[in-house]
Protein backbone atom coordinates (compact mmCIF):
# COMPACT_ATOMS: atom_id res chain seq x y z
CA UNK A 1 0.00 0.00 0.00
CA UNK A 2 2.72 2.36 0.91
CA UNK A 3 4.57 1.65 -2.44
CA UNK A 4 0.89 2.26 -4.01
CA UNK A 5 0.84 6.08 -2.28
CA UNK A 6 4.59 6.37 -3.59
CA UNK A 7 3.45 6.17 -7.63
CA UNK A 8 0.40 7.54 -7.31
CA UNK A 9 2.22 10.67 -5.67
CA UNK A 10 4.73 10.76 -8.29
CA UNK A 11 2.36 10.36 -10.83
CA UNK A 12 0.15 13.75 -9.87
CA UNK A 13 3.62 15.33 -9.97
CA UNK A 14 4.04 14.39 -13.76
CA UNK A 15 0.52 15.39 -14.44
CA UNK A 16 0.02 18.73 -12.44
CA UNK A 17 3.56 19.32 -14.25
CA UNK A 18 3.60 22.41 -17.03
CA UNK A 19 4.51 21.29 -20.43
CA UNK A 20 7.06 22.85 -22.23
CA UNK A 21 5.78 21.93 -25.68
CA UNK A 22 5.64 25.18 -27.70
CA UNK A 23 7.51 27.56 -25.31
CA UNK A 24 9.08 30.12 -27.13
CA UNK A 25 11.86 31.84 -24.72
CA UNK A 26 13.27 35.35 -26.03
CA UNK A 27 16.20 35.41 -23.68
CA UNK A 28 18.18 32.82 -23.63
CA UNK A 29 22.00 33.02 -23.11
CA UNK A 30 24.83 30.99 -23.83
CA UNK A 31 27.74 30.43 -24.85
CA UNK A 32 30.29 31.69 -26.43
CA UNK A 33 29.93 34.99 -24.59
CA UNK A 34 32.68 37.27 -22.05
CA UNK A 35 30.30 35.97 -18.71
CA UNK A 36 30.71 32.76 -17.34
CA UNK A 37 28.08 30.71 -19.43
CA UNK A 38 26.30 27.28 -18.26
CA UNK A 39 25.61 25.54 -21.71
CA UNK A 40 26.71 26.97 -25.61
CA UNK A 41 24.54 27.96 -27.81
CA UNK A 42 24.04 24.54 -30.45
CA UNK A 43 23.47 22.93 -27.26
CA UNK A 44 20.99 24.61 -25.68
CA UNK A 45 19.03 24.49 -29.04
CA UNK A 46 19.42 20.88 -28.92
CA UNK A 47 18.04 20.60 -25.25
CA UNK A 48 15.22 22.96 -25.90
CA UNK A 49 13.89 20.81 -29.08
CA UNK A 50 14.53 18.16 -27.25
CA UNK A 51 12.14 19.19 -24.15
CA UNK A 52 9.33 20.72 -26.73
CA UNK A 53 10.62 23.82 -27.32
CA UNK A 54 8.86 25.77 -30.04
CA UNK A 55 11.80 28.58 -30.52
CA UNK A 56 14.35 29.97 -28.51
CA UNK A 57 15.80 33.92 -28.82
CA UNK A 58 19.49 33.71 -28.61
CA UNK A 59 20.68 36.80 -26.09
CA UNK A 60 24.16 38.61 -26.12
CA UNK A 61 25.14 41.59 -24.37
CA UNK A 62 27.97 42.82 -26.26
CA UNK A 63 27.54 41.08 -29.66
CA UNK A 64 25.02 40.17 -32.35
CA UNK A 65 23.79 36.77 -32.37
CA UNK A 66 22.09 36.69 -35.61
CA UNK A 67 24.52 34.19 -37.10
CA UNK A 68 24.57 31.63 -33.99
CA UNK A 69 20.74 31.55 -35.36
CA UNK A 70 21.52 30.49 -38.51
CA UNK A 71 24.00 28.05 -37.65
CA UNK A 72 22.05 26.59 -35.23
CA UNK A 73 18.90 26.23 -37.67
CA UNK A 74 21.11 24.52 -39.40
CA UNK A 75 22.65 22.35 -37.56
CA UNK A 76 19.36 21.59 -35.47
CA UNK A 77 16.53 21.41 -37.56
CA UNK A 78 12.69 21.41 -36.69
CA UNK A 79 12.79 24.55 -34.15
CA UNK A 80 12.70 28.14 -34.83
CA UNK A 81 15.67 30.15 -33.60
CA UNK A 82 16.34 33.62 -33.61
CA UNK A 83 18.97 36.40 -32.71
CA UNK A 84 19.36 40.37 -32.29
CA UNK A 85 21.60 43.19 -30.90
CA UNK A 86 21.88 44.94 -28.13
CA UNK A 87 22.97 48.50 -28.31
CA UNK A 88 25.82 48.24 -25.83
CA UNK A 89 29.34 50.40 -26.30
CA UNK A 90 30.55 47.25 -28.14
CA UNK A 91 28.38 47.27 -30.78
CA UNK A 92 28.78 50.73 -31.35
CA UNK A 93 26.37 51.85 -28.62
CA UNK A 94 22.80 52.98 -30.59
CA UNK A 95 24.16 52.50 -33.92
CA UNK A 96 21.94 52.60 -37.17
CA UNK A 97 24.73 50.62 -39.47
CA UNK A 98 25.30 47.80 -36.94
CA UNK A 99 21.55 47.27 -36.67
CA UNK A 100 20.69 47.27 -40.02
CA UNK A 101 23.89 44.59 -40.76
CA UNK A 102 22.21 42.43 -38.30
CA UNK A 103 19.25 42.50 -40.15
CA UNK A 104 20.78 41.77 -43.04
CA UNK A 105 22.56 38.65 -42.06
CA UNK A 106 22.01 35.17 -44.17
CA UNK A 107 18.55 33.76 -43.24
CA UNK A 108 16.93 36.82 -41.54
CA UNK A 109 16.74 35.06 -38.62
CA UNK A 110 18.67 38.62 -36.57
CA UNK A 111 14.98 39.53 -35.18
CA UNK A 112 14.81 41.86 -32.21
CA UNK A 113 16.79 44.95 -31.34
CA UNK A 114 17.71 45.75 -27.66
CA UNK A 115 18.14 49.38 -26.68
CA UNK A 116 21.13 49.16 -24.43
CA UNK A 117 21.37 47.02 -21.79
CA UNK A 118 24.44 46.99 -19.06
CA UNK A 119 25.77 49.92 -20.72
CA UNK A 120 22.47 52.05 -20.76
CA UNK A 121 22.70 55.63 -19.57
CA UNK A 122 19.94 54.65 -16.94
CA UNK A 123 21.42 51.46 -15.65
CA UNK A 124 25.19 52.96 -15.43
CA UNK A 125 23.54 56.03 -13.59
CA UNK A 126 21.58 53.83 -10.98
CA UNK A 127 24.51 51.42 -10.03
CA UNK A 128 26.82 54.72 -9.72
CA UNK A 129 29.41 53.26 -11.82
CA UNK A 130 32.10 55.34 -12.70
CA UNK A 131 32.16 54.46 -16.68
CA UNK A 132 31.09 55.50 -19.97
CA UNK A 133 27.16 54.59 -20.93
CA UNK A 134 25.31 55.06 -23.96
CA UNK A 135 22.12 57.41 -24.16
CA UNK A 136 19.13 56.94 -26.38
CA UNK A 137 17.65 60.17 -25.08
CA UNK A 138 18.77 63.99 -23.92
CA UNK A 139 16.50 66.58 -21.65
CA UNK A 140 13.53 64.28 -22.42
CA UNK A 141 13.62 64.21 -26.41
CA UNK A 142 15.05 60.89 -28.39
CA UNK A 143 18.19 60.92 -29.81
CA UNK A 144 18.76 61.30 -33.90
CA UNK A 145 20.38 58.00 -33.63
CA UNK A 146 17.37 56.58 -31.49
CA UNK A 147 14.98 57.85 -34.37
CA UNK A 148 17.17 56.28 -36.98
CA UNK A 149 17.45 52.77 -35.45
CA UNK A 150 13.82 52.86 -34.98
CA UNK A 151 13.41 53.11 -39.04
CA UNK A 152 15.17 50.40 -39.70
CA UNK A 153 13.33 48.48 -37.05
CA UNK A 154 10.60 49.48 -39.26
CA UNK A 155 12.06 48.95 -42.24
CA UNK A 156 13.07 45.00 -41.37
CA UNK A 157 9.60 44.63 -39.53
CA UNK A 158 12.08 43.78 -36.03
CA UNK A 159 11.07 43.78 -32.66
CA UNK A 160 12.15 47.14 -30.54
CA UNK A 161 13.16 45.68 -27.10
CA UNK A 162 13.33 48.83 -25.03
CA UNK A 163 16.20 47.34 -22.97
CA UNK A 164 17.50 49.15 -19.64
CA UNK A 165 16.40 52.27 -20.34
CA UNK A 166 14.25 54.46 -18.04
CA UNK A 167 10.68 53.81 -17.81
CA UNK A 168 9.89 57.60 -19.07
CA UNK A 169 12.45 56.75 -21.99
CA UNK A 170 10.88 53.11 -23.01
CA UNK A 171 7.42 54.98 -23.28
CA UNK A 172 8.87 57.99 -25.30
CA UNK A 173 10.26 55.16 -27.91
CA UNK A 174 7.23 52.89 -27.66
CA UNK A 175 5.37 56.65 -28.67
CA UNK A 176 7.59 57.01 -31.65
CA UNK A 177 8.24 53.05 -32.52
CA UNK A 178 4.46 52.86 -32.89
CA UNK A 179 4.30 56.53 -35.21
CA UNK A 180 6.53 54.94 -37.11
CA UNK A 181 5.08 51.76 -37.89
CA UNK A 182 6.50 49.73 -35.82
CA UNK A 183 4.08 46.86 -34.33
CA UNK A 184 6.25 44.37 -32.32
CA UNK A 185 7.42 46.08 -29.08
CA UNK A 186 8.34 44.73 -25.83
CA UNK A 187 9.61 45.69 -22.03
CA UNK A 188 12.21 44.33 -21.13
CA UNK A 189 11.89 42.99 -17.70
CA UNK A 190 9.63 46.24 -16.47
CA UNK A 191 10.36 44.91 -12.65
CA UNK A 192 13.96 44.62 -12.82
CA UNK A 193 15.80 46.70 -10.23
CA UNK A 194 17.73 49.04 -13.63
CA UNK A 195 14.16 49.28 -14.86
CA UNK A 196 11.63 50.13 -12.33
CA UNK A 197 8.45 50.60 -14.14
CA UNK A 198 5.27 51.29 -11.76
CA UNK A 199 2.51 49.26 -12.67
CA UNK A 200 0.47 52.44 -13.84
CA UNK A 201 4.17 52.58 -16.34
CA UNK A 202 3.51 49.33 -17.01
CA UNK A 203 -0.29 49.71 -18.09
CA UNK A 204 0.21 52.76 -20.03
CA UNK A 205 3.00 51.17 -22.00
CA UNK A 206 0.07 48.70 -23.23
CA UNK A 207 -2.32 51.07 -24.05
CA UNK A 208 0.63 52.05 -26.82
CA UNK A 209 0.88 48.61 -27.51
CA UNK A 210 3.53 47.25 -26.26
CA UNK A 211 4.30 43.73 -24.28
CA UNK A 212 5.48 43.34 -20.91
CA UNK A 213 8.54 41.14 -20.68
CA UNK A 214 8.97 39.17 -17.31
CA UNK A 215 12.16 37.05 -17.02
CA UNK A 216 12.54 34.48 -14.68
CA UNK A 217 15.63 34.89 -13.25
CA UNK A 218 14.59 37.48 -11.53
CA UNK A 219 12.37 35.37 -9.02
CA UNK A 220 14.46 32.25 -9.22
CA UNK A 221 18.11 32.22 -9.26
CA UNK A 222 21.55 33.92 -9.00
CA UNK A 223 19.73 37.43 -9.38
CA UNK A 224 16.60 36.70 -7.51
CA UNK A 225 15.30 39.72 -6.80
CA UNK A 226 11.34 39.95 -7.33
CA UNK A 227 8.80 37.54 -5.59
CA UNK A 228 6.80 35.01 -7.56
CA UNK A 229 3.75 36.82 -5.37
CA UNK A 230 4.53 40.27 -7.08
CA UNK A 231 5.09 39.06 -10.43
CA UNK A 232 1.46 37.15 -10.67
CA UNK A 233 0.42 40.72 -8.89
CA UNK A 234 1.69 43.02 -12.01
CA UNK A 235 0.08 40.22 -14.26
CA UNK A 236 -3.28 40.03 -13.25
CA UNK A 237 -2.95 44.26 -13.07
CA UNK A 238 -2.10 44.82 -16.54
CA UNK A 239 -3.63 41.74 -17.89
CA UNK A 240 -2.12 38.15 -19.02
CA UNK A 241 -2.91 39.13 -23.17
CA UNK A 242 0.29 41.84 -23.01
CA UNK A 243 2.74 38.89 -20.79
CA UNK A 244 5.80 37.52 -21.86
CA UNK A 245 7.37 35.44 -20.00
CA UNK A 246 10.85 34.21 -20.51
CA UNK A 247 13.30 32.67 -18.91
CA UNK A 248 16.91 35.20 -18.78
CA UNK A 249 19.16 31.72 -17.91
CA UNK A 250 22.64 30.79 -18.95
CA UNK A 251 24.44 31.87 -15.74
CA UNK A 252 26.60 29.61 -14.26
CA UNK A 253 25.16 28.44 -10.77
CA UNK A 254 21.20 29.16 -12.17
CA UNK A 255 19.09 26.25 -13.65
CA UNK A 256 19.45 25.37 -17.13
CA UNK A 257 16.52 26.94 -18.99
CA UNK A 258 14.05 24.49 -19.08
CA UNK A 259 14.44 23.39 -15.81
CA UNK A 260 14.50 26.93 -14.65
CA UNK A 261 11.10 27.45 -16.65
CA UNK A 262 9.48 24.11 -14.85
CA UNK A 263 10.50 26.28 -11.41
CA UNK A 264 8.78 29.63 -12.58
CA UNK A 265 5.77 28.05 -13.62
CA UNK A 266 5.43 25.85 -10.43
CA UNK A 267 6.09 29.20 -8.27
CA UNK A 268 3.20 31.08 -10.69
CA UNK A 269 0.46 28.47 -10.16
CA UNK A 270 1.53 28.86 -5.76
CA UNK A 271 0.43 32.19 -6.54
CA UNK A 272 -3.11 31.05 -8.19
CA UNK A 273 -1.74 31.92 -11.70
CA UNK A 274 -3.83 29.22 -13.99
CA UNK A 275 -2.14 26.54 -16.05
CA UNK A 276 -3.79 28.36 -18.99
CA UNK A 277 -2.28 31.56 -18.66
CA UNK A 278 1.26 30.33 -18.08
CA UNK A 279 0.19 28.56 -21.66
CA UNK A 280 -0.87 31.87 -22.85
CA UNK A 281 2.55 34.02 -21.47
CA UNK A 282 4.84 31.61 -22.71
CA UNK A 283 3.86 30.01 -25.54
CA UNK A 284 1.28 31.99 -27.56
CA UNK A 285 2.17 35.39 -26.28
CA UNK A 286 6.08 35.57 -27.45
CA UNK A 287 5.06 33.60 -30.86
CA UNK A 288 2.77 36.82 -31.41
CA UNK A 289 5.48 39.21 -30.77
CA UNK A 290 7.47 37.59 -33.31
CA UNK A 291 5.02 36.94 -35.60
CA UNK A 292 5.18 33.21 -35.73
CA UNK A 293 1.48 31.58 -36.18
Amino acid sequence: MHRLLILAAIAATVTNAQSLTGVFDIHAHCDPDVTPRSIDALNLVRLAKQKGFRGLVLKNHYEPTASWAALARQEVPGIEVFGGIALNRSNGGVNPAAVERMAKVKGGWGKIVWMPTFDAENHVKLTKEQRPFVSVSRGGKLLPETLAVLDIIAKYKLVLATGHSAPEESLAMIREARQRGITSIVVTHPLNQYVRMSVAQMKQAVALGAMLEFTGNAVLGLQKENEFKDYAAAMRQVGFAAVILSSDFGQQGNPLHPDGLQSIFEGLRKEGVAAAQIEQIVKSNPAKLFGIH
